[in-house]
């Protein structure tokens, strides 16, 4: 086929899977990333012509992950992801995007003990994977974006599925008490810096999460499906924290089904809701974006 027939429409390319371990001392205080970055540069001709000098080695952007950590140390995804998504476009005037993405691989807290944190030694934390993700344009602001995922939840009882659309396929039943269990993957986007402190706003998107899914700690709250329990949860979202333009969520149903005590006829067992059946595939998957609109009053 004719060079002049097709269209490079674009190229980008990067490294994955950076690991990173950043001790803060004096306390000590330790901080585990995994960092990916991706480039954009100015010319095609590594792709089209296999001429490489333009082209940063994903092996030099790995080294960079390790100098910005030496050089500014580390504190949150986004911040450190912001710092390195500078430095790519103020050394390299071929680039003309960076996207560098910073997960919290393992979360650490000190581990206690007899009433007191210890001074240097921890045990790992694994509530959620934190994310923090920079896109930056050469002459732009960036475009800082946030995130969390693989926050399993579950609550025994104060949900219901029923009133559903039925028809010849169905065979679900309508119940008004089941057990409502999810991994939440939620992403959200920032339209504003200013005044933005990244770990209070993720904190707080955190406790939007559990506060819509819980309730409170005696009664808990209710929930008709897991969609509204979605939707609730990205509104309290955007009116918590007001530099949140956007907010996605995932929600995936985590199936725990009744195990039928009836089968065992000659047991004279009866379901009294204490066992199920854990079963995680095939599952629904509830998703949803909520944005502010121009005249929002959040």
């Amino acid at each position: 086929m004719d060079k002049d027939s097709v269209n490079l429409i674009s190229t980008s390319y990067g490294k994955t899977g950076v690991k990173l371990l950043y001790v803060q001392r004096n306390p000590d205080n330790i901080i585990e990333f995994e960092v990916s970055t991706l480039l954009q540069l100015n010319d095609t001709k590594d792709y089209q012509h296999g001429n490489n000098s333009l082209v940063v080695p994903t092996d030099t952007q790995k080294n960079l992950v390790y100098i910005t950590a030496q050089r500014y140390g580390v504190s949150s995804p986004e911040e450190f992801a912001m710092k390195l998504a500078g430095h790519f476009l103020s050394a390299y005037p071929q680039i003309v995007s960076a996207r560098v993405t910073v997960e919290t691989v393992h979360g650490w807290k000190r581990i206690d003990r007899s009433g007191q944190q210890h001074s240097h030694a921890f045990i790992s934390s694994p509530e959620c994977t934190r994310m923090g993700q920079v896109f930056q344009r050469r002459g732009g602001p960036p475009q800082v974006s946030a995130g969390l995922k693989g926050l399993r939840v579950l609550k025994t009882t104060n949900s219901a599925f029923k009133d559903f659309h039925n028809c010849d396929a169905t065979t679900l039943t309508n119940t008004d008490d089941r057990i409502f269990s999810t991994v939440v993957e939620a992403q959200w986007s920032y339209s504003s810096l200013q005044g933005l402190h990244f770990c209070n706003a993720w904190d707080a998107v955190l406790d939007c999460i559990l506060e819509t899914f819980a309730g409170p700690a005696g009664e808990g709250v209710f929930s008709p499906s897991v969609q509204l329990t979605v939707y609730d949860t990205e509104k309290l979202a955007l009116s918590k924290v007001k530099q949140i333009s956007e907010i996605s969520m995932s929600l995936p149903n985590v199936h725990y089904f009744d195990v039928d005590m009836a089968r065992f006829t000659q047991l004279s067992l009866r379901n009294t809701k204490n066992v199920y059946l854990p079963t995680d595939k095939p599952s629904g998957i509830i998703k949803a974006t909520l944005a502010r609109s121009q005249t929002s009053k959040l």
